[in-house]
């Protein structure tokens, strides 16, 4: 037969011999692999007991910051809705009224704040957008649940604790030990 590169080249089989018909040889190699495996550290952390250290630049569940005095920092400008690609983010605006001015820092607070954990990505770009340092992703991640309805957090679960009257959750929220 005539090819037109002349690479083809013709293969020849031979007999297998008793071991290769066997597989002794690779069930030998096989075992070598696994019992080397045997000596070497484990990858398996144990997760309970043993934290794995996350990475500085982690993003995990979102926070509302106050400022020192306790006051939410949120103006519900809706920048951080905006900036979602996810749209997870939702929130309404309402107006401060008089007597309310150690509950809100400026004229207008969010009256509903919710992320759907579901649809956020953690990309931190409502952390990036917001101008008053309201928002920002902590250093702990979204537990397991079986109904979805648990994984829309409202305000009340997104507030960090109040510094004046909550002071050492308030610390361990911010990562201050």
């Amino acid at each position: 037969m005539q090819t037109l590169t002349n690479r083809a080249k013709l293969v020849e089989r031979k007999p297998l011999s008793f071991i290769e018909k066997a597989y002794l040889w690779n069930i030998l190699k096989g075992l070598i692999i696994t019992f080397s495996h045997i000596f070497k550290k484990k990858p398996t952390i144990q997760y309970p007991e043993v934290k794995r250290p996350f990475s500085p630049v982690f993003r995990g569940l979102h926070v509302l910051n106050r400022d020192e005095e306790g006051r939410e920092r949120c103006t519900a400008c809706g920048l951080c809705a905006v900036a979602c690609p996810a749209e997870a983010i939702t929130m309404e605006a309402a107006e401060r009224l008089p007597g309310e001015e150690h509950l809100y820092r400026e004229e207008k607070y969010a009256a509903r704040y919710e992320i759907n954990m579901l649809r956020c990505i953690f990309c931190g770009l409502c952390e990036e957008a917001c101008p008053k340092d309201a928002v920002y992703l902590s250093e702990t991640f979204a537990g397991a649940n079986f109904n979805r309805e648990s994984f829309v957090f409202g305000k009340e679960n997104l507030l960090i604790p109040n510094p004046k009257t909550d002071p050492e959750g308030y610390a361990k929220a911010k990562g201050i030990n």
